[in-house]
C-alpha cells in the first residue's frame, strides 16, 4: 500500500524541517559569540596580569635605586604614585568603557614613562649599575614592557574579531537579543609609536 502525503504534510515537513536549521543555526551563532567573547575576557585578564606583574616589581626596584640614590626622592615618590594610581585603576572586561580604558592607558603609560625615567638615573650611579639585583629587575621589566605591549595586541585583535562577529547578519540579531555589546580596545595614544625606555 503506497503512503500518500497531502500537500499540507509536505508543507508542513519543509516548515519543520526549516525550524530546526533556523535553531541549530542560531546555537551555533550563539556558541561562537560566547566563545569570542571568552577569548576576548581572558585576554583582558592576561593584560591585568602582564600589569599586575610590573607593578609587583616596582618596588623591589624603588627600594633597589633608593639603597644608592636616596636624594633622587622626587622621582621614587612619582614612580610610587604612579604605581598606585595605576593598580587603583582597575575593571573587567564586560564594564571597559571607552572612557575607563583612557584612564588606564594614561595611567600605565605614566607608570611606564616614570618607570623608565627612574631606570635612566642610575647612569650616575655606576654601583646601581653593577648591581646584581637592579640588573636583574631591569631585564625582568624589560621583559614585562614587552609582554604588555603583546598582551595588548592580542587583546585588541581578540575584541576586532568579537566586534566584527556581533555585527555580521544574522549573528548581529543573536547578538542583540542575547545582550552581546560592542567590546572597547586599546587605542595608540599620541606618541605611542616611542616604546618607554627601560634599557639604557
Amino acid at each position: 500500500m503506497a503512503t500518500h502525503f497531502s500537500k499540507s504534510s509536505f508543507v508542513l515537513i519543509t516548515l519543520g524541517i526549516a525550524v530546526l536549521l533556523l535553531v541549530v543555526s542560531s546555537l551555533t551563532t550563539y556558541n561562537s559569540l560566547v566563545a569570542q567573547d571568552e577569548e576576548a575576557n581572558t585576554a583582558w585578564s592576561n593584560l591585568q596580569s602582564q600589569y599586575q606583574r610590573r607593578s609587583d616589581l616596582i618596588p623591589n626596584l624603588v627600594n633597589t635605586v633608593k639603597g644608592y640614590a636616596s636624594h633622587e626622592s622626587k622621582t621614587l615618590e612619582e614612580v610610587v604614585a604612579a604605581r598606585a594610581k595605576a593598580t587603583s585603576l582597575t575593571v573587567s572586561a564586560e564594564s571597559l568603557t571607552p572612557e575607563r580604558a583612557r584612564q588606564i592607558q594614561q595611567a600605565q603609560g605614566e607608570l611606564s614613562t616614570l618607570v623608565g625615567r627612574l631606570l635612566s638615573i642610575t647612569e650616575n650611579y655606576p654601583d646601581l649599575k653593577a648591581n646584581q639585583n637592579f640588573s636583574e629587575l631591569q631585564a625582568q621589566l624589560e621583559g614585562t614592557e614587552n609582554r604588555i605591549n603583546e598582551s595588548r595586541r592580542l587583546y585588541n585583535e581578540s575584541v576586532r574579531s568579537y566586534n566584527v562577529s556581533i555585527r555580521r547578519f544574522p549573528a548581529s540579531i543573536i547578538a542583540s537579543i542575547f545582550g552581546f555589546d560592542k567590546k572597547t580596545p586599546f587605542e595608540a595614544q599620541q606618541g605611542a609609536d616611542i616604546a618607554p625606555t627601560v634599557a639604557f
